[in-house]
């Protein structure tokens, strides 16, 4: 342990860049993990898990397969790929002004239309940590919770779960009394910068708190390259989400807005 933190103390110093693979060299060396490993064989270790599709659509999860109702979700994955692939960025925060916009719904789906994508690898990390739902769309019962794992408690090996060969998925738990304690935490970023490193991804996603309730997101966004707003058209208003989008522009880049639950002569034009 006191070399591993040894390990820790040097990636606290930075995030980015060639930052990543000295942060996951300094942890492999602790760990003894031989920095040129394979990648593709540290995906196909990680436990397998599969989805039911009954669960999913009650949850409003239907990007698992091609069909029209993915069709919104799917334009969405192209055209966050294309922004981000043009800027260089990789970790995208999904958050919202306040709670009830489908933002986790958005995040699920994301990442399962990403997951259709076989040529490109995904992550995706429930931060939601007061109220997390990642694990109850999926009908999943984590053995332990992502805040156990960025914090060191547990390896992300034992930790994080894999659909099909190309979705890593990190779930909670349960609630956390103290969120902040850990999106605040230094030993986080280093750890994401770790994970990153270690299992090159192409996209990261972040399902965070909304923003007006809490600090929680405030306190996790210096981690993320660029950010999604998800608004409600039936609830959100509109001064909610001006200081949302103020003070999420203040701490990483905006990718965009995504208007849920508009409706259009009677029908739903995306829904979340």
């Amino acid at each position: 342990m006191e070399k591993l933190q040894a390990a820790l103390d040097k990636a606290r110093k930075s995030r980015i860049g060639n930052a990543n693979s000295n942060v996951a060299d300094s942890i492999r060396a602790a760990d003894g993990t031989d920095a040129n490993g394979d990648v593709a064989g540290l995906w196909a270790a990680l436990p397998a898990i599969e989805l039911r599709e009954a669960g999913l659509l009650k949850h409003r999860v239907v990007t698992r397969t091609a069909r029209q109702e993915a069709t919104p979700f799917d334009i969405l994955r192209t055209k966050a790929l294309l922004q981000m692939r043009k800027n260089g960025w990789k970790r995208l925060a999904i958050t919202s002004p306040m709670p009830q916009s489908g933002k986790s719904t958005m995040s699920c789906n994301l990442a399962l239309a990403l997951s259709r994508q076989h040529e490109l690898r995904s992550m995706l990390f429930d931060f939601d940590l007061r109220d997390p739902t990642i694990a109850s769309f999926f009908d999943m019962d984590p053995k332990y919770g992502i805040g156990e794992a960025m914090m060191g408690t547990v390896p992300f090996e034992s930790q994080a779960v894999r659909y099909q060969s190309n979705l890593i998925i990190s779930m909670a738990q349960r609630e956390e009394a103290d969120p902040t304690r850990i999106l605040l935490a230094d030993e986080t970023g280093a750890r994401l910068s770790a994970i990153q490193a270690e299992y090159e991804p192409d996209v990261m996603i972040f399902d965070l708190p909304s923003v007006l309730v809490n600090d929680d997101t405030r306190a996790f966004l210096k981690n993320a390259d660029c950010a999604l707003i998800v608004v409600r058209a039936d609830s959100t208003q509109h001064n909610q989400f001006e200081i949302c989008k103020r003070e999420v522009s203040e701490q990483t880049s905006l990718l965009g807005v995504v208007l849920n639950a508009y409706r259009h002569n009677k029908k739903t034009v995306q829904t979340a």
